[in-house]
């Protein structure tokens, strides 16, 4: 099992990163050597901290801490990873976005304090925002809330499943406050003894994910910890590229599947033409949903209602032909994808976590269709 190691490195500042080309020829490396030999380790359970570190290390969190903050790099970033594993290109999302929200955060002090820690990967941690984000559409309400105290926030409430946490991990989330119409969005500690990690049932695949539920007991959120005082502003910023970030989970497992498929066709081609999808269609799909993402990852903060609607559609398009190329994968390798061991069947479980993982396909649908045309 990876064992979690304290990085000690300081932080980076921008001006010293290295180009996102050197970077994410760094990615390629690690994911196709260290996650290629850990993959059906993290599967089973394995949570890859010291993988996580390392990606962190050469600069894989802070590939939007750029000017402009375009999400393009990020994106491709995630896609190397899940290419091999989207177990860790999902913590790989939840890293990225957590450092997304101190990008947008207009609190001086949250971004002093913990900005490069998280690009850094030297503080891990994720994002609460599955339960928000099903709250704005009348799905659920929010399981967290606040009373004001002085000099920050008393928070309480139980949250069924957060992911990429530790004991020393942070989470960025959102809580009602009492007396006030605006929620408010802050980071919570996960060392505070006020927070209470539970481990959750096993699930059909993501289980190296570090995810937990989450009992928050009157814990006190500092006023440094607040990343946007009303919350309902600060998500519109910032949920293109919460969203656009997603992309990269699809991408990666999309191009796996068509290499899974190509793999088989000289000894299985012979049959396998006759499937109603070959490769070459996958391959097809996949170039149309990276230039689409590629387009609009490079104007995160445009708050158009049509350039809105084209993020939600491309990533409804994104979960929904991972399961089609996941699908015919396991077809195109039949029985030998079918065995315990074999990555297929490993994917066709990933990704239904692509298309059900928040914003889910049935939420996008019922978002489009709150939108006007």
């Amino acid at each position: 099992m990876l064992v979690a190691t304290a990085p000690t490195a300081e932080a980076a500042s921008p001006a010293s990163a290295p180009p996102p080309e050197a970077v994410l020829a760094e990615i390629r490396t690690i994911a196709g050597t260290d996650l290629a030999t850990w993959a059906r380790a993290i599967d089973e359970g394995a949570y890859p901290a010291t993988l996580m570190h390392r990606l962190g290390d050469v600069g894989a969190f802070r590939l939007h801490v750029n000017e402009g903050h375009a999400v393009g790099d990020a994106i491709e970033g995630m896609a190397l990873v899940s290419e091999h594993c989207v177990s860790t290109g999902f913590m790989a999302w939840c890293q990225n976005t957590l450092a997304w929200y101190l990008i947008n955060s207009e609190n001086a002090a949250a971004r002093t304090r913990y900005l490069n820690a998280a690009a850094n990967g030297q503080l891990l941690g994720g994002t609460a925002l599955s339960n928000p984000m099903k709250s704005f559409f009348g799905i659920e309400t929010l399981k967290l809330k606040g009373t004001r105290v002085a000099g920050g926030y008393k928070v309480k409430g139980i949250l069924p499943w957060v992911s990429n946490l530790g004991a020393d991990h942070v989470f960025g989330a959102i809580f009602a406050v009492e007396g006030r119409d605006t929620p408010v969005m802050a980071l919570i500690d996960c060392a505070d003894p006020a927070v209470t990690l539970k481990p959750c049932e096993r699930f059909l695949a993501m289980d190296g994910t570090g995810t937990y539920g989450v009992q928050v007991r009157d814990l006190f959120v500092p006023d440094e910890m607040v990343l946007a005082d009303d919350a309902m502003p600060f998500v519109k910023k910032m949920r293109a590229g919460f969203i656009l970030l997603q992309a990269g989970m699809a991408v990666g497992l999309i191009r796996d599947c068509i290499a899974l498929m190509r793999e088989v066709e000289a000894p299985l081609g012979h049959v396998n033409r006759f499937l109603e999808v070959q490769p070459s269609q996958m391959a097809d799909s996949l170039a149309g949903i990276e230039a689409e993402v590629a387009a609009l990852a490079a104007t995160p903060f445009d708050t158009s209602p049509a350039y809105w609607r084209r993020v939600v559609e491309a990533r409804l398009l994104a979960g929904e032909v991972s399961v089609q190329a996941a699908h015919n994968a396991m077809l195109h390798c039949g029985a030998r994808g079918y065995v315990a061991a074999h990555r297929c069947q490993r994917r066709l479980r990933e990704a239904y976590f692509v298309a059900i993982v928040t914003p889910a396909t049935k939420q996008l649908r019922l978002m489009l269709d709150e939108m006007p045309a």
